[in-house]
């Protein structure tokens, strides 16, 4: 339950001992052994070499055109694959042409390093790659976003993890003398929203399964939960990307929400956590009056979205009412209800919420009407407030799935959602690997091949596009804080000069 005010993200606290986590499938024997192996690319410690170094520049090299390549024992280079009718997103062929052609991996290092020049937030960045045969190898890093990407075309992992910055190259823990040495320093404040918690009151689908009607849910989330960031953490740079399936994570980039340690992000967390879950019938809301101001922004944010999703869309009540009787606190307004909906067993859900108020002006009511109102609010409030998974947050340490990866069990690249334009945000129209590669083997248009970069050919540009000026944004404001600390040491240390 939200406390009366919001708490201070850059509060005073002690950071939690860290644990590893843990990726499902549980790693064997065998992927233990693998989880220290050395990088394709060469131990990290090696000198890098100036050529492999990002200036910024507007070149996108790392986005090549479909000019044949010179050297074809180069992978970092586009093959002659063409995508096939029998092509499919598991291919090897087909995700190695996916990391060559498409995915934008500059502006990928950019975003996790915060500047265009290779530094520690990307060198000391923890990469978890889950591999074709199930295994997940953890604690990989890479000084330079052209050794990543050259990793990435060579093992073609299906996915990838990003874990927090540490304090040193995680490649080299286990050497050194103190395991308190190795720690995470820093790491994006993360959001994970599954329709797997929604399984309960939605009505269209279950499980893994996905649709317009039910992803209106993630919709009223984003909107929800972005308010919060901003307005009331003044948060500025908050990536929400689609999980490729049945999800969205947001990726809170600002640098004082990566320097929060666990008990601010698990404050954090809990000033967002609402609904929490119960038995079957069970009042899942509890809230204090009067209303949080987040909560009230809430409510007027969803109470549009209760009309159309819940009551016309989701109906959860037609058939059975039971958990909307047990929620109403007046027990001679329920049973009025009761009898009323016993004679009409499939009313609609619509028809059953106005029910309530009219049943109770005709004198059914034993409480105020306060009461009643306040009834109603906590109802709005269970069926459409976010469903967090809130332990995702609350780790400084925690794995989230990679922005642009392909996901394993639908093909679809998982893109950026603007929230601003969320609720035209389509899961099911979102472009699966294979098809934008035929977009860029079918495609026609007149080109300056050293200009014209193979994601522009395809439907995956408006998502890149949008990604580039986060990332802009993002650098920005980076750039502009270095220069006030730069200033205040300036000033600092002229005032020391006597």
């Amino acid at each position: 339950m939200p406390h009366s005010t919001a708490p201070d993200p850059m509060s005073a606290g002690d950071s939690q001992t860290m644990s590893e986590t843990t990726i499902k499938p549980e790693p064997s024997t065998q992927d233990v052994a693998m989880e220290d192996a050395p990088s394709p690319a060469g131990d990290n410690k090696a000198k890098v070499e100036l050529e492999e170094l990002f200036d910024d520049n507007d070149s996108d090299q790392e986005f090549p055109s479909s000019v044949p390549a010179k050297s074809e024992e180069d992978l970092s280079q586009p093959t002659t694959f063409k995508i096939s009718d029998t092509s499919t997103f598991s291919d090897p062929d087909v995700m190695r042409a996916f990391y060559q052609r498409l995915f934008p991996f500059r502006h990928f290092f950019q975003w996790l390093n915060h500047s265009a020049v290779p530094g520690p937030d990307f060198a000391h960045r923890e990469f978890a790659f889950t591999l074709a045969n199930g295994a997940l190898l953890r604690y990989q890093s890479f000084p330079t976003a052209d050794v990543f990407r050259k990793h990435c075309i060579k093992e073609v992992p299906p996915r990838f993890d990003i874990g927090p910055v540490y304090s040193t190259n995680p490649r080299d823990r286990k050497s050194l003398r103190k395991a308190s040495a190795f720690r995470a320093t820093s790491r994006e404040l993360v959001f994970d929203i599954d329709m797997n918690d929604y399984d309960e009151i939605r009505t269209c689908c279950t499980g893994a399964k996905v649709c317009h009607k039910c992803w209106t849910f993630i919709t009223m989330a984003i909107k929800v939960v972005d308010t919060a960031l901003r307005e009331d953490f003044s948060f500025k740079h908050i990536l929400w990307v689609y999980s490729g399936r049945r999800g969205a994570h947001a990726w809170v980039s600002d640098k004082k929400a990566r320097e929060m340690d666990d008990n601010r992000r698990r404050s954090l967390a809990g000033y967002l956590e609402l609904v929490r879950g119960g038995d079957q019938g069970s009042k899942r809301v509890s809230i204090r009056r009067p209303l949080h101001p987040h909560l009230e922004r809430s409510l007027n944010i969803l109470k549009e979205h209760f009309q159309t999703t819940i009551l016309a869309e989701q109906d959860p009540w037609a058939e059975k009412s039971e958990h909307l009787l047990n929620l109403i606190p007046d027990a001679t307004l329920r049973a009025a209800l009761q009898k009323k909906w016993d004679s009409s067993p499939s009313r609609p859900s619509a028809s059953k919420w106005a029910d309530i108020d009219s049943v109770a002006k005709s004198g059914a009511l034993s409480k105020t009407s306060r009461e009643l109102l306040e009834a109603k609010q906590d109802i709005v409030l269970e069926y459409t407030y976010p469903r967090l998974d809130a332990d995702v947050s609350k780790k400084l340490n925690h794995l989230l799935k990679s922005p642009f990866v392909v996901h394993p069990a639908t093909g679809r690249v998982c893109v950026p959602i603007d929230p601003k334009r969320v609720e035209e945000f389509d899961p099911l129209g979102v472009p699966t690997v294979t098809e934008l590669l035929k977009e860029i083997d079918e495609w026609e248009g007149e080109e300056d091949e050293k200009k014209v970069h193979d994601w522009e050919k395809t439907s995956l540009k408006p998502y890149i596009d949008y990604y580039k000026t986060f990332v802009s944004g993002l650098l920005r404001d980076e750039k502009e804080q270095m220069s006030v600390k730069r200033e205040r040491e300036e000033q600092h240390g002229d005032a020391m000069d006597f």
